[in-house]
């Protein structure tokens, strides 16, 4: 079988492409282009990462391309992503990246150079069309591919899907690969290590307005509610006795971001949420209410739930116990045991449910 690995010059991917070498498969590795901007020396920083592609790739004897992708994560990712922004969401480029770029443009690149599978360093499994988590609970990244369908997945390996992080590390090392203890990329791919405020200042003019708290009173200034997401803390600069103040509501026409003071504040929490463009990995039709877990962050334990109804587009979902900073455009990702069967994006969460109230 030939097989395109999609190398990113990390660890993960470079393991990846490691194991489908010994194993004997014919390989090739292919680099995404999708970022061109330049750090201070006028050097494009993708550079830096294609270097440690063809070092990898010339230890382990593969042949090795990089394409430009550039244009199309412009038009299909970031566009997209800046909209919402401006529109107040909080939307994860990282899933739309992987279901238009990744899983479209870019797996149809491979299958035109010849590939008859692509590979990726993903923490997660596939079998017979069905996308199962990773054995490293640590690191398993089900959540970011809910939107892969079946046909795809078919034709999708994960090589690191049943090794932990740890072991990679140690293959890594052992294999002479020079990125063996290369840092983990971490945030958004095109932001980097940088303040995330200021990174958008640059494509969203500041516009000033007011922190409020629940009764109305003016608490401080910001530079755009836009900029703020709900469940924050750090960045709002307002101290004060007692507790900290976290973000619990934006209104964009208003240009309010309201505050409540303390980490476990009612306000934050609610039972229920709504959530739009539902898509499902398989053809799967379940009865509805319909008992299963979910996660509506990347960083979360599946909590157990309730899917009440699906109707008109609108997914209506209820947790037994109340959900923290549940926020707008983030995806909640549905599971059954270790079997991700598919997720929605949040348009809202719920208010009908008393909060920090437990269903018995």
């Amino acid at each position: 079988m030939k097989i395109a690995v999609a190398l990113s010059g990390g660890v993960d991917s470079s393991v990846a492409a490691y194991l489908l070498k010994r194993e004997g498969h014919d390989l090739f590795a292919l680099f995404m282009r999708n970022w061109e901007e330049k750090d201070t020396h006028g050097r494009c920083l993708s550079e830096k990462e294609y270097e440690d592609v063809v070092r990898v790739c010339e230890i382990l004897d593969i042949p090795y391309y990089a394409v430009n992708l550039a244009q199309d994560y412009w038009d299909l990712v970031f566009t997209h992503f800046l909209k919402g922004i401006r529109l107040g969401h909080t939307p994860n480029p990282d899933i739309l990246c992987n279901r238009e770029i990744k899983f479209k443009v870019f797996y149809e690149k491979a299958r035109a150079l010849g590939a008859d599978a692509l590979a990726t360093g993903h923490y997660c499994r596939s079998e017979e069309g069905k996308l199962l988590k990773g054995v490293d609970n640590s690191k398993d990244q089900s959540y970011f591919l809910y939107t892969i369908k079946e046909n795809i997945l078919k034709n999708v390996l994960f090589p690191l899907g049943d090794r932990l992080k740890t072991d990679v590390r140690k293959l890594a090392y052992e294999a002479g690969l020079p990125v063996f203890n290369k840092r983990d990329s971490t945030g958004i791919c095109f932001i980097g290590p940088r303040n995330f405020k200021n990174f958008l200042q640059n494509y969203i003019p500041q516009k000033p307005g007011h922190f409020e708290n629940l009764e109305g009173e003016v608490m401080g200034s910001h530079e755009g509610a836009c900029y703020y997401t709900i469940g924050q803390r750090k960045g709002i600069g307002i101290g004060g006795d007692g507790p900290a103040w976290f973000v619990a509501k934006k209104e964009i026409k208003r240009n309010v971001v309201t505050l409540v003071q303390g980490n476990d504040h009612p306000a934050l929490f609610s039972r229920e949420l709504f959530a739009t463009d539902l898509s499902w990995v398989n053809h799967f039709s379940p009865d509805f209410p319909y008992p299963c877990k979910a996660k509506i962050r990347y960083r979360q334990q599946d909590e157990p739930c309730n899917i009440k109804s699906v109707a008109g587009g609108k997914v209506h979902v209820v947790f037994p116990k109340p959900m923290r900073a549940i926020t707008p455009h983030q995806s909640i990702v549905f599971y059954q045991g270790n079997t991700c069967l598919g997720g929605a994006l949040i348009t809202e969460a719920g208010r009908e449910v008393t909060p920090l109230q437990e269903e018995p």
